[in-house]
C-alpha cells in the first residue's frame, strides 16, 4: 500500500502563517517583517513567534540592521526552507490529484 498524501505535510511548513512566510520568502530575495506583518494581517508578536519557529528549524534566515535611523528586520529562506516548501507543495499536489480522481 502506497503512503498517503497527508504523509508529506510538514507541521512545521503547513501551518497557515508560516506557509504564507515560507511563500513570500521564496517570491523575494529577502522581506521586511513590516511587509510581512501587514500582508499576512499579523500581529509583531504572533509574526514574531512564527518566523523564531522557523528559523529554528533552518527553514529562514533572519537579518537585523538599519534603514537610515530606524530599526529593520528582514527574513530570507534557505536551501533548507526551499525544499521543505517545495516538498509540502508537492504534497499539497497530491491530495488534490487525489482527490480529484476520487
Amino acid at each position: 500500500m502506497t503512503e498517503h498524501p497527508t504523509a508529506g505535510i510538514d507541521e512545521t511548513v503547513h501551518q497557515r502563517h508560516r506557509l504564507g512566510i515560507l511563500t513570500i520568502a521564496a517570491e523575494a530575495k529577502r522581506v521586511e517583517f513590516g511587509y510581512l506583518k501587514s500582508t499576512l494581517e499579523l500581529t509583531a508578536g504572533n509574526l514574531s513567534r512564527h518566523i523564531t519557529v522557523l528559523e529554528e528549524a533552518g527553514l529562514l534566515e533572519v537579518e537585523k540592521g538599519y534603514d537610515g535611523k530606524r530599526p529593520k528586520t528582514w527574513v530570507s529562506i534557505t536551501n533548507k526552507g526551499r525544499e521543505a516548501l517545495a516538498a509540502e507543495m508537492a504534497a499539497l499536489r497530491a491530495l488534490l490529484d487525489r482527490h480529484d480522481r476520487g
